[in-house]
C-alpha cells in the first residue's frame, strides 16, 4: 500500500536576460496554464524550464551557471527534470547537448509547440495575449515583433532570433485588451527593433499606426517605446505621440557609438552626422521628450581619438538616460573576424568615465526638477517609502521617484500628482499633491 501520494507536477518557470525573454516565459506560463497545469515563476517546482539568455558573455555565463545549479538539485532530487529554453539553447544546443548532458532536453526559441509538447501541454492557437504576466499588475511588455533584419557586426541576436517578423495590428490590440482587462495600465512596446515594425508585412513602416490603435485600448494610461533603431525610424511617430497623450514622451534608441569608423565597422549605415542631426529633430519636434540610449565601449579598433569624440559627444548630447556596455567578443558574429584589441582593463575604464559624465548630467537634470509637479505610477512599497515612476522612466533602468511612506498611503499601480522636493543623480524625492 502507498504510503506516499505521487508528487505533483509544479512546472518553475526561470527567466533569464531581457524583457523579451520575460515576455517569452509569461507566453509560455500562460499555455501551460491553458493546458491545466500547475506552474510558478522563479518558486519551488519539480519541473524546471530555464529560459535562457546567450547574448554576451556574462549572461551566457549566468545561463551556464543556472544550468548547472538545477542540474545538482536534480542529482540531489529536489526536482525531477530540468528543459533548458531560449537564446543560449538555440545559438549552443549541440554544445550544451554535450557539456550538460543530464538537462532532459534543450529546446531553441521558436520551438515552443515542442516544450510544451514535452511538459505535457498542448500548443493552442487560439491563445492570442493570454500571458502568466510576472511583471507588477501596473505595466506589462508587449513584444510586436521578434528576430531582426539589421547587419550590426557585434551583434548575435539574429544568430539566435532569426529574421524580423512583425505581429498584426491586430492581434496586438488583442492582447492589449486583455493585459487591460487584468489592469494593467502601462504598456512597454519591444522588439529587437521597433522602427521596421510593419515592413515585413504591410510593406511599410508601420509603428504610428500600431499606436494609433493601441491609443484606444481603454484602461491603457501609458505606451512606452523601447529599442527602436536610428537608421530609417519612422518620424510620424513622433506626431502621434505629440498628438496622443497616452505615448510616453520617451523613447530607447540604442547609438552605441559616434565615432564614424566605429560606427562603418559596427555595419550601422549611419554617421555622427546623421545621428545628432536625428536627435536634434527628435527634440525640436518633441521638445518634452526623454531619450535613454545605450553605447558600447572597447570595441576592436576603438582608439584613444574614437573614445574621446564619444566622451564628448556625450557630453554635449546631454541625453536624459544613458547606460555603457563593454564589447563582447561573439563568434559567428561579424566583429569576430577583427582582433579583440582593447584590454578588458581599457573597456572597464572607459565604460566607468562615460557612466561619471552621464552621472552629472543626471544630477543636473534632476536637480532642475525640483519644485515642478509630475504624474507618477506607484510600482512597488521599498521600507519606508513608495517607489513611483514618471512618464520619463521606464521600469528597472531609470531613475525612480521616492514618497515617504510614513506619512502617505498609496496604492501599488495607481497614478497620483506629486512634487519633486529633492533629487539625487539618478532619484528623485517627492511629496504627493493629489491622488
Amino acid at each position: 500500500m502507498r504510503t506516499k501520494s505521487l508528487k505533483k507536477n509544479k512546472i518553475n518557470v526561470v527567466t533569464l536576460g531581457c524583457s523579451k525573454n520575460v515576455y517569452d516565459s509569461e507566453v509560455l506560463m500562460g499555455q501551460l496554464k491553458a493546458s491545466g497545469k500547475d506552474v510558478v515563476h522563479e518558486e519551488e517546482g519539480n519541473v524546471v524550464v530555464i529560459n535562457t539568455c546567450g547574448f554576451i558573455n556574462n549572461a551566457k555565463e549566468e545561463s551556464v551557471n543556472t544550468i548547472l545549479e538545477f542540474m545538482q538539485k536534480k542529482e540531489a532530487g529536489d526536482v525531477d527534470k530540468v528543459f533548458v529554453t531560449g537564446c543560449l539553447s538555440e545559438r549552443y544546443k549541440p554544445d550544451l547537448q554535450k557539456e550538460i548532458p543530464n538537462v532532459d532536453q534543450y529546446f531553441g526559441t521558436t520551438e515552443l509547440p515542442q516544450l510544451l509538447k514535452a511538459l505535457g501541454a498542448d500548443y493552442k492557437h487560439e491563445l492570442i495575449g493570454e500571458r502568466l504576466t510576472t511583471t507588477p499588475k501596473n505595466y506589462a511588455y508587449l513584444k510586436i515583433a521578434e528576430g531582426c533584419d539589421r547587419p550590426c557586426s557585434f551583434c548575435a541576436i539574429p544568430l539566435m532570433r532569426g529574421k524580423h517578423k512583425s505581429t498584426p495590428i491586430e492581434d496586438l490590440v488583442i492582447e492589449a485588451e486583455k493585459l487591460a482587462a487584468n489592469g494593467v495600465k502601462e504598456l512597454i512596446l519591444i522588439a529587437q527593433d521597433l522602427t521596421y515594425y510593419g515592413l515585413d508585412i504591410y510593406k511599410k513602416r508601420n509603428l504610428a499606426e500600431l499606436l494609433e490603435n493601441l491609443v484606444k485600448v481603454d484602461g491603457i494610461e501609458w505606451i512606452r517605446l523601447h529599442y527602436a533603431f536610428p537608421t530609417g525610424f519612422p518620424m510620424d511617430v513622433l506626431d502621434v505621440m505629440n498628438r496622443e497623450k497616452k505615448v510616453c514622451n520617451y523613447l530607447d534608441i540604442p547609438l552605441q557609438h559616434i565615432s564614424d569608423s566605429i560606427l562603418k565597422s559596427m555595419r550601422r549605415g549611419t554617421t555622427k552626422e546623421k545621428t545628432t542631426k536625428l536627435i536634434k529633430e527628435f527634440r525640436d519636434k518633441v521638445p518634452e521628450m526623454t531619450i535613454r540610449t545605450t553605447l558600447i565601449v572597447g570595441y576592436p579598433g576603438e582608439t584613444e581619438e574614437d573614445f574621446q569624440t564619444l566622451k564628448q559627444w556625450v557630453k554635449d548630447m546631454r541625453f536624459e538616460r544613458l547606460g555603457c556596455f563593454t564589447y563582447s567578443h561573439e563568434e559567428n558574429t561579424h566583429a569576430y573576424n577583427l582582433e579583440d584589441n582593447v584590454s578588458e582593463d581599457v573597456k572597464i575604464d572607459r565604460a566607468n568615465q562615460i557612466m561619471e559624465i552621464q552621472s552629472q548630467i543626471s544630477w543636473e537634470l534632476n536637480q532642475a526638477k525640483i519644485g515642478q509637479e509630475f504624474k507618477v505610477v506607484i510600482d512597488r512599497k521599498e521600507g519606508n517609502y513608495f517607489i513611483g515612476r514618471t512618464e520619463y522612466d521606464s521600469p528597472d533602468v531609470d531613475n525612480e521617484v521616492l514618497i515617504d511612506a510614513t506619512n502617505t498611503y498609496l496604492k501599488t499601480g495607481e497614478f497620483t500628482t506629486v512634487k519633486v522636493i529633492e533629487a539625487e543623480d539618478f532619484d528623485l524625492y517627492a511629496d504627493v499633491v493629489s491622488s
